[in-house]
């Protein structure tokens, strides 16, 4: 029994060193487990150790595809300011979709994914810019390639933002996009900012 007392003070103290050194690393928003934090270079390994290939880098953004919270081939954007390599926020886009059942079941699908993980989010718009609501199917693609269509949620964080929407590119495609926003990385980056004026 006297040897049990050492051994469970050490699991102790190796646990709470442990935990302790958790919490200083999740002190930023994560994206597949991994801080958002560091140098484009350092996030765009991280990345690729899990999974993800990297397509190119241009004027601080990294852009890769890969596998997403169950969806195939998501293209991601890895953004830092060019005065500060520091990463502060991750895009997703997911793959455009043809039909408002699919859009929207993808956008829905990922909402309810979220509000698991992070709680009822903190605002949420789901509406179309029209007179009347459209009823079928392809009104409702049509409205989201004119930019008529409204849907998006927002997650605020202690350790920053999430936004999720659906959006088009031109009137040819239409995807979910999925935004995250460190808190501390955008704070820093914005400080520098009102520093330069």
């Amino acid at each position: 029994m006297r040897k049990l007392f050492p051994l469970l003070f050490l699991t102790i103290t190796a646990l709470t060193s442990f935990s302790q050194t958790k919490t200083d690393i999740s002190a930023h928003l994560t994206f597949k487990g991994i801080p958002l934090d560091g140098t484009l270079d350092q996030y765009v390994f991280k990345m690729k150790q899990n999974g993800f290939y990297h397509i190119s880098t241009e004027d601080g953004v990294a852009m890769l595809q890969g596998d997403f919270a169950g969806y195939k081939d998501c293209y991601v954007g890895v953004s830092t300011l060019k005065q500060k390599n520091l990463v502060h926020k991750i895009v997703v886009l997911f793959s455009e979709k043809d039909t408002w059942s699919t859009l929207s079941g993808n956008y829905f699908n990922l909402k309810e994914m979220l509000t698991e993980k992070y709680g009822k989010p903190s605002e949420v718009v789901e509406k179309f810019d029209t007179t009347t609501e459209p009823s079928y199917d392809d009104s409702k693609m049509y409205e989201v390639q004119l930019d008529r269509c409204k849907y998006y949620s927002i997650w605020m964080t202690d350790k920053g933002e999430i936004q999720l929407s659906i959006d088009h590119d031109s009137v040819t495609s239409c995807f979910v996009k999925l935004a995250y926003f460190d808190k501390i990385n955008s704070a820093t980056i914005k400080k520098q900012a009102i520093d330069d004026l």
